[in-house]
């Protein structure tokens, strides 16, 4: 079978995630010691004995789901499966630095701490209660954009995932949101919620952070992936590092294409979807988009041996 490895976004952190991992593989544990070095704090302990509140920080959120898919990553290649074994790399938004880091284009340290940086850059550049995002199910991507266009009224108001034929998440100003959300129910949306997030994430507001992680992104060095990534706002692969540089630039204010990248992977020959780290909300995703496509979320001891069975 063709496998893609796909690495989750901000939503699927979990107090405890990667713990029975690190306790598991002392390759999964070296993972969290060189985050926590990184970054000169204690990370690890804030995932494993924190709060939900606090890991669900952006600034801690971020780097901490990149660690638990390193750490279930490493896990992987104690036996004998490594990212090579893949066709494509891909992840949702914070998700894309997991694929990277996967497939050797960034250091693990600089991955931490460039998520570090990026999720204070995206908490900072819009005061809170000012932005908001909201989920609409049921429109499909052209409904729920012509939606978030007709409630801007001059404000910001745009489609920022494209997550599943069904599922559309739309972002701007809190004012323009909520419009969007009325006017998705009248056009017959079979839901359309406002997300409990701190601020609103892959749309024009975000500009300020694009801001800082092109600075950050300068410093750091980028190599030539293994294996090719299927870039959040090109929803294709792309191998080369300056091109990387400028699109992880680009996907702060840009929508994730996720339901391009899948079909795109999927009519690409890839029947196998493994999603690397916490939680399954990839496999749900993908397998509304490619239903013909196998999924496996690897996140435990247990998915590891199963995974390494088939």
């Amino acid at each position: 079978m063709s496998r893609a490895f796909v690495f989750p976004g901000q939503g699927a952190q979990a107090v405890g995630m990667g713990r029975a991992l690190a306790e598991a593989y002392p390759a999964a544990r070296a993972v969290f010691e060189e985050v926590d070095e990184a970054l000169g704090e204690k990370l690890s302990a804030l995932i494993w004995e924190g709060t939900a509140e606090e890991l669900t920080l952006t600034a801690n959120a971020q780097p901490a789901l990149m660690a638990t898919s390193m750490a279930a990553l490493r896990a992987l290649e104690a036996e004998g499966v490594t990212v090579e074994d893949a066709m494509f790399v891909a992840g949702h938004s914070l998700g894309e630095y997991s694929a990277l880091c996967a497939a050797g284009a960034l250091s693990l340290p600089d991955a931490a701490r460039l998520l570090r940086v990026r999720g204070r850059a995206m908490q900072e550049a819009v005061p809170v209660g000012v932005g908001a995002m909201a989920a609409l199910l049921g429109l499909g991507f052209e409904a729920a954009a012509e939606v978030a266009a007709e409630a801007a009224q001059g404000q910001v108001c745009q489609a920022a995932n494209d997550n599943d034929p069904n599922q559309v998440v739309i972002s701007g100003h809190r004012e323009a949101v909520e419009r969007a959300v009325e006017i998705a129910k009248a056009r017959g949306a079979k839901r359309a919620i406002m997300l409990p997030v701190s601020a609103p994430f892959h749309c024009a507001l975000m500009q300020p952070a694009a801001a800082v992680m092109s600075e950050a992104l300068a410093a750091v060095e980028i190599a030539a992936p293994v294996v090719p990534l299927v870039a959040n706002v090109r929803a294709e692969a792309v191998v080369n590092p300056a091109v990387i540089r400028d699109l992880l630039v680009e996907q702060v204010t840009g929508s994730v294409r996720w339901r391009e990248s899948v079909a795109w992977m999927a009519g690409g020959g890839v029947t196998e979807f493994w999603e690397i780290g916490a939680g399954k909300a990839l496999s749900g995703m993908i397998r509304r988009i490619a239903p013909e496509a196998a999924t496996r979320a690897v996140g435990t001891p247990d998915d590891v041996a199963a995974a390494v069975a088939g």
